[in-house]
């Protein structure tokens, strides 16, 4: 049986929190045991020296023929065997063990005839100070746990904080948000010294550079697709004059495709720079999406399933559909479809499908595959309209076949009842 753990359960502070704890736990257990043995070690030595030397003591006298002490005696009882093996066998020793429920201390050692000498001390009190040792390492060291803890969570947040608000500029950066940055106010008091410091101020100067390059690239469009502009009026009037045939129609055929792509250009640099504004009027979807397949010259189905009125530019709604119907039916096959269910415009084609990396990072410019025509331009211009809109266009391959690319806009209640319109 499988456990689900909190999320939080694999975060970094969780683990530094636990870390920390093993950690701490370790250090007392270890620094406990080294206090009790030495302690401990103490303690008894005092105890054996003292026995030892009333043992001494106890021997003299009865060499001497003198009364024993209370505490000594022949063979006393209680005496443990292996220490009066050790006794009978010519040593001396000594052992603690218990005595009529009460720690003791013996030393014993050879009294002839086969028989040994012993002293018997009290050892309760060692034996409750050492207990009392214990217990007070042990109920210290949970407080100290505790606070070791909460200081190194302390510090482990803080990092873990600045940690968080980095990939939270990261995240940004990667939206768009090329003006964001982290700023991190501890990279600009250590001088970017500290790890984190130096991740978020490199993270800060590549945002910097892609955005001077991003800058750099959009002027340069911007500037070569106003250059293009004039000769390629010029170059439109000279086509005009032509004689009719053939190579003339070539000639105009190409100069259109030049103007096209002048334009798409100029478009995407004004896309580029964030600075569209929105013209807003309120629209009927299906009548839109109707003038949208007329201005395209028809081989389109509109479908209106749920008719809705919504607030909208109407002009860049029209080119984001007309973008998407054209590129319908240029790298498509029929039939297409054009559907309208609230708020929700969808463009089906029934072609080989968009390519993989479209459907995984969006249309790039100027990538097309397989010989397909055009520059990859009129999707990048139906996806930035779409931004201006705040709707959320998505490109998917249907598992029936064909390509779908599905506007979903901010909306008004729907007007209107279900219908459908054939091929207009």
């Amino acid at each position: 049986m499988r456990v689900a753990l909190p999320r939080w359960t694999g975060t970094l502070a969780m683990k530094a929190a636990v870390f920390i704890t093993v950690m701490c736990c370790a250090l007392a257990a270890l620094l406990g045991a080294l206090v009790h043995v030495s302690v401990t070690h103490q303690t008894v030595g005092q105890s054996r020296d003292q026995a030892l030397s009333r043992l001494t003591d106890a021997a003299r006298a009865y060499q001497a023929g003198d009364t024993l002490m209370p505490d000594a005696g022949i063979d006393p009882d209680g005496l443990p065997v292996s220490l009066r093996e050790l006794a009978v066998g010519g040593q001396r020793g000594t052992m603690v063990a218990d005595h009529h429920g009460r720690p003791t201390m013996w030393a014993a050692g050879p009294a002839g005839d086969g028989r040994a000498i012993a002293v018997a001390l009290d050892y309760s009190q060692q034996a409750r100070t050492i207990d009392g040792l214990d217990r007070a390492i042990l109920w210290s060291a949970v407080p100290a746990i505790g606070a070791t803890l909460l200081v190194g969570a302390f510090a482990v947040t803080r990092v873990t904080r600045r940690l968080h608000a980095t990939a939270r500029v990261a995240r940004r950066i990667s939206a768009g948000d090329l003006d964001a940055r982290v700023d991190d106010r501890r990279a600009r008091a250590t001088g970017g010294r500290d790890e984190v410091a130096a991740v978020a101020a490199a993270l800060d100067t590549m945002a910097a550079s892609l955005q001077g390059k991003l800058l750099s690239e959009q002027r340069f469009t911007a500037d070569v697709a106003h250059e293009l502009r004039t000769p390629l009026t010029g170059l439109h009037a000279a086509a005009e004059l032509l004689p009719p045939g053939r190579p003339t129609e070539l000639v105009r055929d190409r100069v259109a495709a030049l103007r096209t792509l002048t334009e798409d250009l100029l478009e995407i640099s004004r896309l580029d720079t964030g600075r569209e504004r929105l013209e807003v009027d309120s629209e009927e979807l299906g009548a839109l999406a109707r003038r949208v397949v007329r201005a395209a010259g028809g081989g389109t189905e509109v479908r209106v399933v749920r008719d809705a009125r919504v607030e909208t530019d109407r002009r860049r709604l029209e080119r984001v559909l007309g973008n998407l119907v054209a590129n319908a039916h240029r790298h498509g096959r029929p039939p297409v479809t054009l559907s309208v269910n609230g708020a929700v415009i969808t463009v089906r084609d029934h072609g080989p499908g968009y390519p993989e990396y479209l459907v995984a990072h969006g249309p790039q410019r100027f990538r097309t595959e397989g010989g397909a025509k055009g520059h990859g331009l009129g999707l990048t211009i139906a996806l930035g309209q779409s931004e201006v809109l705040g709707a959320r266009l998505d490109f998917t391959n249907p598992p029936g076949g064909g390509a779908e690319a599905r506007l979903t806009l901010p909306h008004e209640p729907p007007v209107g009842g279900p219908r459908s319109d054939g091929p207009s």
